[in-house]
């Protein structure tokens, strides 16, 4: 048996679970989330917990037994309290600036970049060189992150580019001159 499949989901206060054919939807204080799932798994909402469980050992039912009892847990968790994903711009004049709900990235092209984040994620500048993704939904949330980390990623030998912030780049030596 899945050791995080089996594992209850608790249920905080404020929150409201609803499973009906094949979705679950999830209210809280920060928003809603709705997701469907295969028939063969079974999602039973019981007081302040959720309980994901399989018909049999079957290698498919296997996979989504853990898999949909991980999307549920983040959507519980997306619905109170929230994900937030930092990134560091580093590079000699590369910086970030903030136009409404675009931003405008000078990373070393020889033109600007503007991105701007789909509904349901908020952008936001803690500094010129310090950008910050957040949101309830965790996959849109990391997928926001891994695009905008897209427009320039961080080169091995001096460090430019964009990266995450607990992301550590290992630098690599650079040419070596004489005998």
């Amino acid at each position: 048996m899945s050791r995080i499949g089996r594992a209850p989901i608790a249920v905080p206060a404020g929150v409201t679970v609803n499973v009906a054919n094949n979705v679950i939807t999830v209210k809280g204080p920060k928003g809603e989330l709705a997701q469907k799932y295969n028939k063969p798994i079974e999602i039973a909402h019981e007081g302040a917990e959720i309980r994901v469980t399989r018909p049999n050992d079957e290698k498919k039912n296997r996979a989504l037994h853990g898999l949909y009892r991980a999307i549920v847990a983040n959507m519980v968790k997306g619905v109170t309290e929230g994900y937030q994903t930092n990134l560091i711009v580093n590079g000699v004049g590369f910086k970030v600036l903030q136009n409404g709900k675009k931003l405008t990235f000078n990373v070393g092209y020889s033109h600007s970049v503007d991105f701007e984040g789909p509904a349901g994620v908020e952008l936001g500048l803690v500094s010129p060189t310090e950008v910050t993704v957040a949101g309830i939904d965790k996959a849109l949330v990391g997928q926001v992150a891994a695009n905008i980390r897209a427009i320039r990623k961080p080169e091995p030998y001096h460090g430019y580019g964009i990266r995450y912030k607990t992301e550590v780049i290992v630098r690599k030596e650079g040419k070596k001159s004489g005998k």
